[in-house]
């Protein structure tokens, strides 16, 4: 197959890029249209647009305050909450020593509010027993009537020492009458509040099932990781977890136990702020940590439970004290002002590039409207399916982009006209130009894609969006280098106006100094009776010195300096 055309390839990339646009433009419209969840507007974040602001009260034993490092870690795991149910730009922050406010841009879902709310310790029960939520019964005359308070009576203490938080000597007959007058939906049954070495009677958060649980035997922060997936083998979707070492040996202990046991014996319950997210069975001995719990999970099921499970493990309980509404931190003047810089900025790139480039100069201008239209379509999709939020710090990061992107346009065209003083055609000096430049540029982006990675990283939650938009901005621009300008170059060089050289095209040899007839050999410019044309001939004879390296100006003395030899001796021979 014959080697693609420098023409051909230039279309290629053009098809390229429009087919890029098609795509983004086609994924957001679907979003907007069908699933109703995008819009043609991106996201702001919280200092834009405003919010909504949770205000959580740590609740200790003996009422004192909590440690520095409690309330540090809470504030951690919450964070990650938070950004696990996709939202971005959320503020974290301690407010008196033992409260938290949490921000988030916009109004928060339930989800959402069930994700930082819920802010209990994870808890890993056995079940002794399980029943549907029965809180009446049927007397002798055939009347239904509440389940009557427990006999405060009946033996509360275990005939014989349990062996293990399964063992059902836990069930007293105190324990058992208190399960059956157990109401689910009564708000003064506090499960949360119940002693980790003793059992609990508690139910699932829709109040459908109840529970008798043994002790507790793991914690939250015991598990490493959760994920949810796909299991291969019949497509449903399924919660993994990982333990860590310890945490493992100890699930791995509880399996075995479990596992010939029957229902509802063999079933283990994860419970968070006092409640069962799920009780599965044990239906197999896991020793490696590993467990997977299915069930009739969805999707978004899967991921609330796996997020639960992963940042379950507060160091502390916490009781919601406020939830408002929260005006935007810097307002829509301070967006403007930011918009109103990013305009000045491109407006100073697009003047500097045609004063210096001239028509080359348009071509900068076009690719930064094409890196602007497809930055904002990757930020509408990105709000609606990581949900980002643009915020004062990224717009700073889009406009800092400008900068970095006609660092590159510049790079290029310097190396192009280097190639032009060389003597090379416009369209051999385009090719090789572009050859020289794209490894300096690729280099060049790719320190500022690893400078914005460190810095979202490391850096505080108020400089990530900068980060964000810096990278994202940095990937476009070698994008748009690569399937745009350089190949809206490639045919440009072969019209009559820049393939000529014309003045005005920013690519004219005679301006540029290309006098060179071979290495440290010059053209002596040609003798005109207008005094523009000598003028412009000196100047291009000047560029071309002044051009010249050391050794080239040396050969170029000595070459001089044989020729007046070799005329002294003629003219001596002529007399």
């Amino acid at each position: 197959m014959a080697t693609p055309t420098p023409v051909r390839h230039a279309w290629r990339a053009l098809t390229g890029l429009l087919v890029i646009t098609a795509v983004l433009f086609g994924i957001n419209a679907l979003g907007v249209h069908v699933f109703g969840k995008s819009s043609w507007l991106p996201e702001l974040a919280l200092d834009l647009q405003g919010g909504t602001q949770i205000v959580l009260e740590a609740q200790t034993e003996d009422g004192a305050n909590p440690t520095t490092e409690q309330m540090d870690q809470a504030v951690t795991i919450i964070r990650q909450r938070v950004d696990a149910s996709g939202v971005g730009e959320a503020d974290v922050t301690t407010e008196g020593g033992r409260n938290i406010v949490v921000q988030i841009p916009g109004e928060a879902d339930a989800a959402t509010r069930e994700r930082i709310e819920a802010s209990a310790q994870l808890q890993l029960r056995a079940v002794l027993y399980t029943g549907a939520p029965a809180n009446t019964f049927v007397g002798e005359d055939g009347t239904a009537t509440p389940y009557p308070t427990p006999d405060p009576a009946l033996p509360a203490t275990p005939t014989a020492e349990p062996t293990s938080g399964s063992d059902l000597a836990w069930v007293t007959p105190a324990l058992e009458a208190q399960f059956l007058a157990y109401d689910c939906a009564n708000p003064e049954n506090d499960p949360a509040s119940a002693p980790a070495d003793q059992p609990l009677i508690t139910c699932d958060p829709s109040g459908t099932v109840k529970y008798i649980l043994g002790p507790v035997e793991l914690d939250g922060s015991s598990i490493s990781d959760a994920s949810h997936g796909i299991v291969q083998q019949n497509g449903q979707w399924a919660v993994n977890l990982v333990f860590d070492s310890e945490g493992a040996k100890t699930f791995g202990q509880i399996s075995q136990r479990l596992y010939s046991q029957t229902p509802p014996l063999n079933q283990f319950a994860f419970v968070l702020d006092g409640y069962v997210l799920s009780a599965p069975s044990m239906n197999a001995v896991i020793l490696d940590g590993k467990p997977q719990i299915t069930g009739n999970f969805t999707q978004e099921s899967a991921q609330v439970l796996a997020d639960q499970l992963k940042y379950g493990a507060l160091p502390l309980s916490f009781e919601v004290q406020s939830s408002s509404t929260i005006s935007a931190t810097l307002g829509s003047q301070q967006l403007q002002i930011g918009l109103i810089a990013g305009l000045i900025g491109l407006l100073l790139v697009a003047i500097y590039s045609v004063v210096v480039y001239r028509a080359l100069g348009f071509i900068i201008i076009a690719s930064l409207i094409v890196m602007g239209v497809l930055t904002y379509l990757a930020l509408c999709i990105l709000a609606w399916r990581m949900g980002f939020r643009l915020s004062l710090a990224g717009v700073a990061g889009i406009i800092v982009s400008i900068g970095f992107t006609a660092d590159s346009f510049i790079v290029y065209f310097e190396r192009i006209r280097d190639e032009l003083r060389d003597g090379k055609s416009i369209t051999g000096a385009v090719e090789d130009g572009w050859g020289r430049a794209k490894r300096t540029i690729y280099i060049s982006k790719s320190i500022n894609i690893l400078a914005a990675v460190v810095l979202y990283v490391l850096a505080d939650a108020t400089v990530k969006g900068f980060a964000f938009t810096l990278g994202l901005t940095t990937v476009i621009d070698v994008v748009i280098f690569v399937l745009f300008t350089h190949p809206v170059l490639q045919l440009l060089a072969r019209t009559r106006f820049f393939g000529s050289g014309h003045p005005l095209s920013g690519l004219d040899p005679a301006a540029l100094g290309a006098v060179y007839r071979g290495r440290a050999q010059f053209r002596t410019p040609i003798a005109s009776t207008k005094d523009a044309a000598g003028k412009r001939a000196n100047r291009a004879k000047g560029e071309a010195e002044r051009r010249q390296t050391i050794a080239e100006r040396k050969q170029a003395e000595l070459a001089a300096a044989q020729r007046g030899g070799d005329t002294g001796r003629t003219k001596e021979g002529d007399n």
